[in-house]
């Protein structure tokens, strides 16, 4: 499947239980694969039928990252997206809140290697046929389906091992003095006994730390 491992940045998410009482999620980001996405999706709510944008993602199990569809958040993940390949949709990408002016949110797709962001053309985008272009991304995302399950925990961990070995190059860290934090923080003494969770909290606490030159 041609699938992006990312990392979801969370500002207030949350999940539903059975009765749909929302359940917050505390983590710092969400890290799994783009499985599907859905756009104008009906959705019955308190104030009556409205139209989603759903993205589809399997982490340690499956979420939903929802916006409303005429949402510049839900327009501007649509047009990252579009701008990608299905090449480049194998790549890590991490996707995070942007804000704009006074209520209005952004979606921000980014290389986390590079942080460099998916460039977007707001030009026209009155036009453009939403529903469409949806579909255009879901095509890309939906090629090659059959390794779907072979995609999800090892190249998710590999690809947050890599991260961690960066950093600790960056910080001159001994293997000793990783096995102390990693004692210290989880009670475990290797990344590999790390949950793909505290595996990437162990990511985020590295790239916050001041690198040595």
């Amino acid at each position: 499947m041609l699938a992006s491992i990312i990392q979801i940045k969370c500002v207030t998410a949350y999940t539903l239980s059975e009765e749909n009482k929302q359940i917050p999620i505390y983590d710092k980001a969400l890290t799994g694969i783009i499985t599907g996405i859905e756009v104008n999706k009906k959705v019955e709510t308190s104030f009556g039928e409205t139209e989603k944008t759903d993205l589809h993602i399997l982490a340690d199990k499956p979420y939903v990252v929802r916006s409303g569809s005429d949402s510049y958040f839900s327009k501007s993940l649509l047009l990252s997206l579009d701008n990608l390949s299905s090449e480049e949709l194998q790549h890590p990408l991490t996707i995070a809140v942007e804000p704009g002016d006074k209520k209005v949110v952004f979606c921000k797709v980014y290389n986390p290697a590079t942080y460099k962001s998916i460039g977007v053309s707001w030009d026209g985008y009155k036009e453009i046929n939403w529903q469409a272009l949806g579909q255009n991304i879901g095509r890309k995302i939906n090629q090659k389906t059959q390794y779907v399950t072979e995609l999800t925990t090892a190249e998710l961990r590999e690809s947050l091992i890599a991260q961690s070995d960066n950093y600790l190059k960056g910080l001159n860290w001994t293997t000793e003095q990783g096995r102390e934090y990693l004692q210290q923080a989880y009670h475990k003494r290797s990344r590999q006994q790390l949950s793909n969770a505290e595996l990437l909290d162990f990511v985020e606490y590295l790239k916050l730390q001041p690198q040595r030159l």
